[in-house]
């Protein structure tokens, strides 16, 4: 399978993974032919991307982080909470949710179990979805790769536990906000935009009210916006002023907010966001916090279409973890523009001439 820009889908290919809706449920499943009526409507749904069958990447499966059971029943809890908070008025005083701690304890206790199984040491999150789905998945994905991020610092199961809720939980002051600013599509004004910061301190007042959340959890809600040289909100922190699961959280939320399409902008590919996140080292977040996140993620995610210096276009094939920019691709294209007679890998660690020069 290879990874795809929707505008360069043809009518009879396959869908070789399937899109998502907002509660992890299958709005198209994998195999399905996709006629012109499709792809229209999936680019109508605010998706850019498509995996796709492809004869000369057979055998090419990227990796997923977690189970795809794992991810619906997450979505599902995920997706039920934000809505059920989302139904009610403001609350004036304590926000009680029931037994909110207790369902997500269980969805982030399976999300560890499936972690802790890979033997990959680099994730990319390869789901797709639908754009209206984006709070509900984005929360899952900042999930996963907190929950990484706590397994390479060493965390033992309390911490891990802390911060998974909170990295699950952190967004949740987004319910409480007009369902028109989250929904827009344009620029927010400046009075929109000073409601939308609001969501930091209604997340943490949601959060610190349930009798099974941790007070630190709470706190990624409260303190995810804050940045390492005190210009975020909403009490402009400094350095250790911000509790580390927040700085990790954050992380993961610029990443998959840069690596997801959005209404008003195009998505950056993983490594334009890693480069972002590296010029963001000791201004908005912990340089060292940044390199270890970085460790774990595949700057070229296998299915990736790439171009090469020589002119030859491929398909990334396999990730090295010692060598995160020189993977091995397949060869899908020559510089002629002919396809190859049978396809065939380079290994770019091997090849000093060579250099992937952008993602296609």
């Amino acid at each position: 399978m290879r990874k795809v820009h929707i505008g360069s889908v043809k009518p009879g290919e396959k869908l070789a993974r399937p899109i998502l809706q907002e509660n992890g449920t299958i709005l198209l499943g994998a195999g399905v032919e996709l006629n012109q009526r499709f792809i229209d409507r999936l680019a109508g749904l605010g998706i850019d991307m498509l995996f796709i069958d492809d004869p000369l990447t057979e055998g090419l499966e990227p990796t997923t982080a977690i189970q795809d059971s794992t991810r619906q029943m997450a979505s599902d809890a995920i997706f039920k909470t934000m809505n059920s908070l989302m139904d009610q008025p403001a609350a004036r005083g304590r926000t009680i949710v029931p037994e909110l701690g207790r369902t997500f304890r269980k969805v982030f206790g399976d999300i560890m179990q499936d972690l802790i199984r890979r033997e990959e040491v680099m994730v990319n999150l390869t789901n797709i979805h639908v754009a209206d789905s984006y709070l509900f998945h984005h929360s899952l994905n900042v999930t996963i790769l907190a929950g990484i991020m706590g397994l390479a610092k060493g965390y033992n199961r309390n911490q891990l536990e802390e911060l998974g809720m909170g990295a699950m939980l952190f967004d949740i002051g987004m319910t409480r906000l007009p369902k028109e600013i989250l929904t827009k599509s344009t620029a927010l004004t400046a009075s929109e935009r000073k409601l939308m910061e609001k969501h930091t301190e209604e997340g943490f007042n949601i959060l610190r009210a349930q009798h099974d959340i941790n007070l630190l959890s709470a706190h990624c809600a409260l303190q995810h916006h804050e940045r390492y040289d005190g210009s975020g909100y909403p009490r402009k922190l400094k350095r250790h002023e911000i509790h580390e699961y927040a700085q990790i959280v954050a992380i993961a939320d610029v990443y998959d907010a840069l690596t997801s399409p959005r209404p008003h902008r195009k998505r950056y590919s993983p490594s334009e966001a890693i480069e972002f996140l590296f010029a963001a080292g000791n201004t908005y977040f912990d340089l060292d916090l940044i390199k270890l996140f970085c460790k774990h993620i595949s700057i070229y995610p296998v299915a990736t279409t790439v171009m090469l210096s020589s002119g030859q276009v491929a398909v990334v094939a396999l990730n090295d973890p010692l060598a995160v920019h020189r993977p091995t691709v397949r060869i899908i294209r020559e510089m002629d523009g002919r396809e190859p007679s049978s396809p065939y890998q380079i290994d770019l660690k091997d090849e000093h001439s060579l250099m992937i020069v952008k993602e296609l």
